[in-house]
C-alpha cells in the first residue's frame, strides 16, 4: 500500500479547475464556425445610472458602427442588440491567437412603468452607445372633493 501526501492547495486548484470548467460551459455557448473554430458568446459591458431626471445606458460596443446595433423598447422592457462581425483571417497554415470575443449579443432590460417611449434617445460616439431614458413623472396623490349638498348655514336666536 502506497501512502500518499494530501496537499491541501492540489485539491483548491484542482476545484477551481472544475469550477471554471463548469462557468465556461454555462456562458460560453460554443458554435462551430468551419475547421474546427469555437466561438465565445460575447456580452457587452453595460452600465446604467440614474440622474436626476433621466436614466442614462452606457454601453461599451467597440468595432461596431451604428448600423450593428438594434434598440427596441416594448412593454417596460429595453432591448440592445447586434453582431460584431469578426476581423481575422482563416489562414490554413502557422498559427495565430484571438482572444477578442465576437459574434451577435442581446441584452434586455426592464424600465419602470411610465416611460415615454418616444422621449428616449440615443447616440454613439467612438464605440460607446448611450442611450437616455426620461424617468416617469412621479405620481402626486390627488385630492378628491366629497360631492354633496352646498353647506348650509344654522341661523340660531342668541338667547
Amino acid at each position: 500500500m502506497t501512502i500518499v501526501r494530501w496537499e491541501p492547495l492540489r485539491e483548491l486548484s484542482s476545484l477551481q479547475s472544475e469550477m471554471n470548467r463548469l462557468f465556461n460551459t454555462v456562458f460560453d455557448s460554443p458554435q462551430s464556425a468551419g475547421q474546427g473554430t469555437v466561438l465565445r458568446r460575447w456580452v457587452p459591458a453595460m452600465d446604467l445610472v440614474e440622474s436626476g431626471d433621466h436614466f442614462v445606458l452606457r454601453a461599451d460596443l467597440p468595432g461596431m458602427s451604428e448600423d450593428d446595433i438594434e434598440i427596441e423598447l416594448e412593454d417596460g422592457t429595453l432591448t440592445v442588440s447586434g453582431e460584431r462581425k469578426a476581423e481575422h483571417e482563416e489562414r490554413e497554415e502557422g498559427f495565430h491567437r484571438v482572444e477578442r470575443s465576437f459574434g451577435a449579443f442581446s441584452r434586455s432590460l426592464t424600465l419602470p412603468k411610465g416611460i415615454d417611449a418616444d422621449a428616449v434617445a440615443a447616440s454613439f460616439d467612438r464605440g460607446v452607445l448611450e442611450i437616455r431614458i426620461p424617468k416617469p413623472e412621479a405620481r402626486k396623490p390627488r385630492r378628491i372633493e366629497i360631492a354633496g349638498t352646498e353647506p348650509k348655514t344654522l341661523e340660531g336666536s342668541a338667547s
